[in-house]
Formats: C-alpha cells, structure tokens, sequence
C-alpha cells in the first residue's frame, strides 16, 4: 500500500510515518516546513519528502492519504483529496486500526512533559528486555527512530491532547484505548482551539471513560484540575506520586498507598523512588541519572510506576533511567564554544519554561560565576494569542538574563513583559541581532537555553558558528 501523509514532518507524523514504513507500505509525504531532526529521520528511513501542498505529489494516487492535524480546508492538497474521493483518515486513527489492535497500551497524557515521560517508559521496558512497540512525539536518543513496533504486546504513546484532524476535533488520545495511563498534570494550553481550561479538562475525563477497570491511572497528588477530572467519574484503580520533600511541602508523606521521591541532591540529579503499598510496606530505590530539575523527577516516577504496572521492578527502572539520555530538543547540550555552553529546548509555556530554568539553575550554583542565560521565540499558537501574557515575565526568574524574540502576528507585549521581568530582558527583532548580541557579550561560564518549539530560524547553528568566529 502507497501511504502519502499530509503534515508528515510534525513530530506526531513523522513517527507515524516511520511505522507505516516499518509495517512494509511505501510512504511519501508533504511539509510546508521541512526541516531537522524530523526531516533528517525521515530521509534515513527512504521516506520521500515534498516541500509544500501541490496536488502533484499525491499523482499517482496513493492508496490512502493520512492527513495530520494541521491540515485545513483550503489547503491544496487537502482539496484535491476531497475533490477526487482519495481514501483518507486522521493520524490517531490510522494509529488504532493498524497498530494498536490487541496491544497494552502505556499511555502518556498531560500538558507538560509528556515526550521525555513516554521516552522514559519506553526505555525502561526496552531495558528491561521487553521489547515494547512506541511513538513519541520526538527523537529519542536511547533508540535509532522516534517509533518501532516492538517485539511484543506492550506499545507506548505519546498521548496528545490537540484534535486529530480538520474532520475529527476530538483529541488525539482518544484513539488509543490505553490500559496504563500516566496523566502528568493539567494546564490550560491549546488556546487556538479550547475555549477554557473546562473544555481540555472534558476531553480528559472522555479519555479517563475508555480505561478498563482492570488496568491503571497513575497521576500526581496536587493537581486540581487533574482532581476535578477525576471527581466527574473514574472506574480505574488509581494511584498517586508526589515529591516528599518537607522543605517545599509537597506532601511530606505518602498516602495510604502510592509513589513518593525524596530528593538527595536538590537539582534532582540523586533521589530515592519510594512505592507504598495498600498493606503499608514500602519499597524503594535510588536513582542517579543525568537529567536535572524537579519536573523531571516527577515524570521519572510517575513512568517507573508505569513500568511497574506491566512487571518492572523498581530498582531494574532506576538502572534503565540511570541510563537515559532523553530527547532531542530538551535541554539538549549543542556544543561548547570557548566555555560557552548552549542548549536547545522545546518549552513553549509559561511552566515549561519556568521549570527547566529552574532546573539547569539548581544544577548551575555548584558552579560559581556561571550566567544562565534564556533566549526565547514566544511561537506556540497559545503564546501568539497573548494567553500567557501575564506569568511568562515570571516564568524566566531563575535566568540571569532573557532575550525576547519578536514575531509579525504576535498578540503578545513584549515590551510589556520585559518591563515585568524579574531579571534583565532584552527586546529582537531578527535572530542575527541576537546571535551579535550573544556573541559580543557571552563569556566563558555562561549557559544558553534558546527555547521554541519550531526551528527560529537556525539561531542554533548561527550562534554556535559566530561564538566559534
């Protein structure tokens, strides 16, 4: 079969596109931006990529056409699909029916953190020998490609919240019928297409009716809007986790039964996964990995929870996560440039940000004289409408220094936050203006997190060639 997927470079279709490759179809593709590490991961799995929508790349036509969520009405491509009757379907869909029939399926839903959890999860289980089916909405650095089949019954997705397709506005995850769910936490995001946080918090609890009772919901002990889901109705044994940490009172103790960690370095990097059992007993284990920051501990424990779920047991999942080298695109070292570190990080909201920066911070005062230093592309369809005007100027506290990219179409102020910042921030209007003001002002010491989740313009390799000039 001649698959052509529309919006094949999105991390979602991308992946999907390598296991409809895998399962021996020929595949083919359309992107209006087509650009690395997506688009590198496709060519090396001889997947043919089109710039653009010209109708011409669906001639001959494909035997079905798999249309990603981006696509609307009036797109060329899409109307020639409908004005020529091609058989087409949604990307969760074509998910469910051709790969996840009769699997056990870990899911992994939440607003943050939901590619490097499933990337923990499904690196436990490989780890652990169990040969588990995937697709992350990434590329992952412990496996060759972003999905696989597996080599057995157990399949982990990312479980995203976003609508599948122009002709389906129900959210991705839907599709999936997962037996294991990790539900992270809950935000209000997705402003282009939810009214309120009501509206995501719906589309939750439509995904918590579709868990067997048999199998498992695994979720956080403070999330009110994760709690007031579950308050509508859930049939699922649950259990909770939580950071037991007594200096920021998250809980102090567990609960009747559930999962707790307690930090043994504050940046996260050393701490102990506890599991509680209904009878009282409790288990532990020590975890030493190489990731940092306290959002992170919570996504280690809630997919070793997970991956206790199918029979991992807790000390082998602290050996696999000792082992992780989690994702491109999170808080992902580039290069080192005359002391000069630079990152690449994909956060595109307020917490997001918040969060990482609070964890390369912790991690950077054992180190005396360093700057930590944000550079960030507000591009997110939620951020462009002005949603989170109010708490981005807050979310950089833990920098030294913010650089605001510009956009045309922006709705935010930008010049508004920057007069809010906590710290010194400064206003671009072009990626070469920050990549001279970098390069004119770094030091050795100093530590860069550019943050989008697009490409900003190649401000990467612009940055790292001008500090290396």
């Amino acid at each position: 079969m001649h698959i052509h997927i529309l919006g094949i470079c999105g991390t979602f279709m991308g992946s999907l596109a390598v296991l409809a490759k895998e399962l021996g179809h020929t595949v083919s593709g359309s992107d209006a931006n087509v650009y690395p590490p997506m688009s590198t991961q496709l060519e090396e799995q001889g997947i043919r990529l089109c710039e653009g929508f010209d109708p011409a790349h669906l001639q001959p036509h494909p035997d079905l056409v798999v249309v990603g969520n981006a696509m609307s009405r009036g797109n060329p491509a899409v109307e020639y699909v409908l004005n020529q009757g091609l058989p087409y379907c949604s990307g969760p869909e074509w998910l469910s029916r051709f790969v996840l029939q009769g699997k056990w399926v870990l899911a992994v839903a939440g607003t943050h953190g939901k590619t490097t959890t499933s990337a923990m999860v499904a690196w436990i289980l490989e780890y652990a020998g169990m040969q588990p089916g995937y697709l992350i909405g990434g590329v992952l650095k412990n496996f060759p490609v972003s999905a696989r089949l597996g080599g057995s019954d157990f399949f982990v997705v990312e479980a995203d919240e976003y609508d599948s397709a122009f002709f389906d506005k129900r959210s991705k995850f839907v599709h999936y019928r997962p037996r294991t769910l990790i539900l992270n936490n809950l935000e209000y995001d997705h402003a282009d297409i939810f009214p309120d946080l009501a509206a995501i918090q719906r589309q939750f609890h439509h995904l918590i009716r579709i868990v067997p009772g048999e199998g498992l919901i695994i979720r956080p002990r403070f999330d009110e809007a994760l709690a007031q889901v579950l308050e509508q109705g859930c049939w699922t044994p649950t259990q909770s986790f939580a950071v037991l940490d007594a200096e920021r009172d998250e809980g102090g103790r567990p609960e009747p039964s559930g999962w707790g960690v307690r930090l043994l370095q504050a940046d996260g990097s050393v701490c102990e996964i506890s599991k509680t059992s209904h009878l009282g007993s409790t288990v532990s284990a020590r975890l030493q990995w190489s990731l940092s920051g306290r959002h992170n501990v919570c996504n280690a424990v809630a997919a070793i929870a997970a991956a206790h779920h199918v029979g991992v047991d807790i000390t082998v999942a602290c050996e696999a996560l000792g082992k992780f080298a989690s994702v491109k695109r999170r808080m992902e070292l580039l290069g080192e440039v005359r002391g000069i570190h630079v990152y690449d990080d994909f956060a595109h909201h307020p917490t997001a940000i918040e969060t990482t920066l609070d964890g390369i911070r912790q991690r950077l005062n054992e180190i005396p004289g360093s700057r930590l230093i944000a550079v960030i592309e507000p591009r997110s369809a939620t951020m462009k409408m002005g949603v989170h005007q109010s708490c981005l100027a807050s979310s950089c506290r833990a920098a030294d220094l913010c650089l605001w990219m510009s956009g045309a179409g922006n709705g935010l102020d930008i010049e508004g936050i920057i007069a809010e910042s906590p710290v010194p921030a400064l206003n671009f209007n072009s990626v070469d203006d920050i990549v001279a003001y970098l390069s004119r002002h770094c030091r050795a010491g100093d530590h860069i997190v550019i943050m989008s989740n697009g490409g900003f313009g190649g401000i990467h390799g612009k940055l790292l060639s001008a500090l290396a000039a």
